[in-house]
């Protein structure tokens, strides 16, 4: 299941246009964090056309919700060097090449506000965030032009039929227990500064988030990082 979230959108038309994108590639499940403005409002229905179920059924949560997900994935156009992690983005056809691939995970798809965008705090909290390339001159697309690009990706892989559909992914308990034990094993060894530390735990959980293991890969990698911290003890 995919849910497209919406992180404190301001304007209520563009909610509308997010609905209408929504249906025209078959996705339906809409949720507002803390929302500004009124998804219901005539301007709203106007812009969604024939998707106005969806602004009805729309889930209206708190920033705790993001916490449900197998999988969190960003959307940002602001990038960093390579140097900046939880920045370094894949593109919507790698997005859509990941995600054929799952069948039985909750994946929340999350786009910032229409201003600033999703905060670094916020971006810390994604697996990994995907990027729409654009000219350097001016990125930033409209929040509905985004998202029609990346479900477009999304909907050809996955209306394609696979041979490995039926291979279950790892879930998001099986990611945290595989992001503790790298945690005990990194705490265990020295490093010449705090920050060193840290930019592991980054990258590792950049790693296991981009990689989509399998639940089998994941417990074989669980197995693999008990022995490494029992040899570390």
């Amino acid at each position: 299941m995919i849910e497209i979230i919406l992180m404190e959108p301001e304007i209520s038309g563009n909610i509308g246009a997010i609905a209408r994108v929504m249906k025209n590639f078959g996705f339906k499940d809409l949720v507002l964090i803390n929302p500004k403005c009124d998804h219901l409002s005539q301007e709203a229905r106007n812009r969604a056309k024939h998707a106005n179920d969806l602004l009805r059924n729309a889930k209206i949560e708190k920033k705790g919700y993001l916490k449900s997900y197998d999988y969190l994935i960003g959307t940002t156009a602001s990038l960093g060097t390579d140097y900046n992690i939880p920045r370094s983005p894949i593109s919507p056809e790698q997005l859509g090449e990941k995600l054929s691939a799952i069948k039985k995970s909750k994946i929340g798809l999350l786009f910032g506000r229409e201003g600033q965008g999703l905060t670094n705090k916020e971006i810390q909290k994604c697996d990994f965030i995907v990027t729409i390339p654009t000219p350097k001159e001016y990125p930033t697309l409209n929040i509905s032009h985004s998202l029609s690009i990346i479900l477009y990706e999304i909907f050809k892989k996955l209306n394609k039929k696979t041979t490995i559909s039926h291979i279950s992914p790892a879930s998001k308990k099986e990611k945290e227990i595989i992001l503790k034990k790298i945690d005990n094993i990194l705490n265990k060894l020295e490093f010449a500064t705090k920050e060193k530390k840290e930019t592991q735990r980054k990258i590792w959980k950049r790693i296991i988030g981009k990689s989509f293991l399998t639940k089998r890969e994941a417990f074989a990698l669980i197995g693999f990082l008990r022995k490494l911290e029992w040899t570390k003890q």
